[in-house]
């Protein structure tokens, strides 16, 4: 028997989740026939998804008190005949859930980003926190990616039967090292036979502590970094090298599909995020072979201690 899932999320520029969204995708069983909707922002993940043969559609949202967007998305989701509808972040859990609920579909989601103090960036306030538990309690079942995540929700007063454990992960066959992509990308940055390179991956927002990234790397003499990813901080980051005296050794490479290629190209990884809710960039460069070096993260912590010797 078939089934028709609508996936709601907030966006489909390139970041963790989005990604987890389309290998997810990729991996479901033939009966379940899934469509994405993104409320904002249909970015290159969204060109993924449509070259995979996936239909993706978006809602145009303004922003988060766009209340008008609700009414569209329960239309949306009335006119599929959708037998479930499935959410990503925190925005797309929110409305989705309620759309849902008022569509008449029953609705699960998938927390990716819960962390001890932000929620996407978003510190946690309490009407954040009361928004997210009221939704929550609209849908069937809240997935998180990690035990850590699990915890927290259940911190928060989410009972327990109501939440599941879906660790994110990655296709390692993918990411394993590959000597001959090393040998090209690094020939296409123009690095130095030799040049010490260390590599970070991420969305370029506060919460990814980037810019102590940036500070360590100018430290060390000869050293470059590759940090492939795009947003907010992207300036400052760049204005920070310069003031550092390293603008030529720090390469802000912006969004890039090859993160396999660039991790074989590194010698060390590195994520000083503030906090994360699995660690998802730190899983693919322990997969690619690389040393890795990483503040809070549950992919890792939530392991026994000698299950990821490279971390």
């Amino acid at each position: 028997m078939t089934a028709r899932v609508l996936q709601v999320i907030t966006g489909l520029g390139i970041g963790g989740a989005e990604q987890q969204l389309r290998l997810l995708l990729r991996h479901l069983p033939a009966r379940y026939r899934c469509e994405v909707l993104t409320l904002t922002n249909p970015g290159p993940v969204a060109e993924g998804l449509r070259a995979d043969g996936v239909p993706v559609s978006c809602l145009e949202m303004g922003g988060n008190r766009d209340l008008a967007a609700l009414p569209r998305l329960v239309a949306h989701i009335r006119r599929g005949g959708y037998d479930l509808v499935h959410a990503h972040l925190y925005r797309a859990c929110v409305y989705g859930r309620l759309a849902a609920r008022l569509a008449g579909v029953p609705a699960v989601a998938t927390e990716h980003s819960l962390g001890a103090r932000e929620i996407e960036g978003r510190p946690l306030t309490r009407g954040v926190r009361a928004l997210y538990l009221a939704s929550e309690r609209l849908g069937a079942a809240t997935a998180a990616v990690s035990p850590t995540v699990a915890g927290r929700l259940g911190d928060w007063g989410v009972p327990p039967g109501r939440i599941r454990t879906v660790p994110n992960g990655i296709d390692a066959r993918r990411f394993a090292f590959d000597p001959a992509a090393r040998r090209r990308l690094r020939a296409e940055l123009r690095l130095p036979e030799g040049v010490f390179t260390v590599a970070g991956v991420g969305r370029l927002v506060a919460g990814k502590r980037f810019d102590a990234l940036v500070e360590a790397v100018a430290a060390l003499p000869g050293a470059v970094l590759l940090l492939a990813g795009d947003g907010p901080e992207r300036t400052a980051l760049r204005a920070q090298a310069a003031r550092l005296g390293a603008a030529q050794r720090i390469r802000l490479l912006g969004a890039r599909e090859d993160v396999p290629e660039l991790l074989a190209a590194a010698d060390l990884f590195v994520s000083a995020s503030r906090e994360e809710a699995f660690g998802l960039a730190v899983v693919e460069a322990l997969a690619a072979g690389l040393p890795v070096l990483h503040g809070p993260c549950p992919a890792v912590d939530d392991l026994p201690g000698d299950h990821a010797p490279g971390a």
